[in-house]
This record gives structure tokens, sequence and C-alpha cells, in this order.
């Protein structure tokens, strides 16, 4: 069989009927359409998405989840390096001309990404989160089209200033953010992906609806999240190992408008401060934040930066690649006159969001 975007849209699609009802979102400027075989996958989608405002202008794209059995392609799939701090195979892709085919290597999941066909196809109501994700990098693509950067960062809004915060893998960003908006004032922006651009000499911040995912471990020390798992459950995380407990991944979607009230989500803030969390949990030295330049400090730079990853395709057709190079100019022009700090020595989530509260918020 001729592979291109077409026949695989076919062979993804089979026999299945797209059901009436729709998904529409107006994600800023940005209207995007879902559509599925299945009116259970919409109305999962439909409750996940309640915080976007319903979109009621012509789409500007389309994005189609068939719930089926994981498909056999048949194809040779290649590996997706990972990043740095990283393991285990997650992403594997096959290039068409004008598309790209990603197979989700534990789930079976496989999406088709191009201009013209955006595609989910397998168990998407088992896998929820993969499509949300699918739905989220169709506006990823769309906002870096525009020249936004993607940076690997939480971000937060404070009297109607953005702040961002980035860290190495495993270094609490989320944990921060969800101490951080135990104050009324304190606004979600988003939790994993910031996209950040200069307009008029100032830099701008706008967020994706992904809602923030957290371990067990976030959840069991937070009293606004614990309704999230059952007491039992709790007291036997409790009882576990600190550094066991820290380590543990089994992610829980945390609902902004259940858990902290209405109207705590910012789609869009200037940038007033960045915090790049440079700690360790098994530091002997007392916490430390320092403010830092980005141009002398490279190596926190790397904490900001993120891969637009495997769905992302250029204006003119092409893919990313693994194997590309960071443009850090570009983050250093995005980021110049943005207030950064440097969080080192132990951790302490406590003692960090009083200083953000009480100094770091306020300053900027």
């Amino acid at each position: 069989m001729k592979l291109d975007v077409e026949s695989i849209a076919g062979m993804l699609q089979g026999d299945a009927q797209l059901c009436a009802d729709t998904l529409s979102l107006a994600i800023g400027d940005c209207t995007l359409q879902v559509r599925s075989n299945s009116a259970a996958v919409i109305a999962g989608l439909r409750q996940y998405f309640s915080h976007v405002p319903a979109g009621t202008a012509q789409p500007d794209m389309e994005v189609i989840a068939i719930e089926r059995e994981p498909p056999d392609t048949g194809i040779d799939f290649v590996d997706w390096q990972r990043e740095p701090g990283k393991t285990g195979r997650k992403d594997a892709c096959f290039d068409v001309p004008g598309g790209r085919l990603v197979r989700k290597v534990r789930t079976g999941m496989v999406f088709l990404q191009s201009e013209t066909q955006r595609i989910a196809a397998g168990p998407c109501l088992a896998y929820d989160n993969q499509v949300i994700n699918f739905i989220n990098a169709q506006y990823m693509n769309w906002l870096q089209h525009r020249g936004w950067l993607i940076c690997h960062s939480a971000g937060l809004v404070y009297r109607g200033k953005g702040f961002g915060i980035a860290g190495f893998s495993g270094g609490g960003k989320s944990t921060l953010m969800l101490h951080l908006l135990d104050h009324d004032e304190v606004c979600y922006l988003t939790n994993d992906r910031l996209f950040v651009r200069k307009e008029a000499g100032q830099t701008r911040a706008v967020g994706i609806p992904k809602l923030p995912r957290v371990n067990p471990g976030t959840i069991v020390h937070n009293a606004r999240l614990q309704g999230l798992i059952p007491a039992e459950q709790r007291a036997a995380l409790l009882a576990m190992p600190a550094a066991e407990l820290w380590h543990l991944e089994d992610k829980y979607d945390v609902h902004m408008d259940q858990v902290y009230g209405p109207g705590r989500v910012v789609p869009e803030a200037p940038l007033a401060g960045y915090l790049v969390l440079n700690w360790r949990r098994d530091s002997d030295a007392a916490l430390r934040v320092e403010p830092v330049t980005l141009d002398n400090r490279r190596d926190l730079l790397a904490a900001i930066m993120k891969s637009p990853g495997p769905f992302y395709q250029y204006p003119d057709g092409s893919f990313h690649r693994d194997d590309a190079a960071f443009d850090e100019q570009a983050y250093l022009d995005a980021l110049q006159g943005v207030a950064v700090y440097e969080v080192s020595g132990r951790i302490n989530f406590d003692a960090l969001a009083a200083i953000c509260l009480d100094e770091l918020l306020v300053a900027n």
C-alpha cells in the first residue's frame, strides 16, 4: 500500500463513523474543533476542557479522535530521542511527504500529524491524557508559527503580572505552583508548557489549557488536594520512605475551578519574573534565592528551553528533528528584562513559597 497522508488517515479511521456531537474550543485567538466516532470521548474532553470558552468562529483546525484498538500499521517506526534526564522509550515516528506518524510506545496510540489531517487513533478513552496532549500540541504549533517560544515551565499570575517556574527534571515546579495557588491573589497560567514572546519591548507569557498533573507525593502534603485520593490510600503513602514517595509516578489531574474556585485561570500576562529550581533533596546547604543573569548562566537556560517535540510541524511543512539544536539567543532575547532567580540548596516548598509571596511576586 502506498503510504501518504491520505492513505494513512484512511487506515487509522477505517470504517468508523463520526458522531454528530463535536467539541469546539476557543483557545486564545485559535478556534479548534474536535470530532470523534465516540460520544463518550467527546463528553470526556468537554469535561476536561470545561475551563476553556466554547468556540463560535470557523475552526482554524480540526482534530479527529478515533476510539478503537491500537492500530497495527505494520510500519517500522524509529524511536524519538528523549531529552537529557529522561529514560525509557516513549515516542516513535515515521515520516511521509507532508506528514508524520507518531506511535506511543507504551499505549500503542497512533497519531497522524499534517497540515490537513490531525488524527488520534487507539484506546482514546483509556488514554485520554494522550488525546488531550495531542489537542494541545495543535495549539502549541499555532503559537510557535506566530513567534512564541516554548518553555519547560509552570506559570502563575499575581496582580496582573506573570511569573515562570522552571526546574530540572523532578525539581518540583508543579508542587511549588500549587503551594502558591493557596494564596487567593495567585492565578494559574500553565503547568508545564509556557510560551514567551517579545511584544513592543515587553515579554509576554501564554499558557495552554492543560490542567496540572501531580504525583501522590504532592497530593498528600497539600490540604486542598487531599480529596483527590482516599484517606486510607493517603495514610499508606505517608508511611512510605520520603525518597520513595518523591519518585512515585501516578499522575492525577487537578481541576482548577473545583479545587480553587472559579476565575483562577488566566490565559496570558506580561512576564515579570522567572524562578529556576536548582535545588536538591539531599543537599546540606540552606535554601538560597539569588538573582542571576541568564547570559552568564547558560546552564540555567537549559532548564527553561523546551524541544517542540515530534508533533511540531514548521510553517513550510517540514517536521522538527530530535537532534535539532536550541536557539539559545532567541530565548535570551525574549527573556531580556525579565527578573530571573536561581533557587539552590535543600528543597523546602513552604519556605520558598513564603519568599515568593513576601518578596519576589511583590518586587516584580
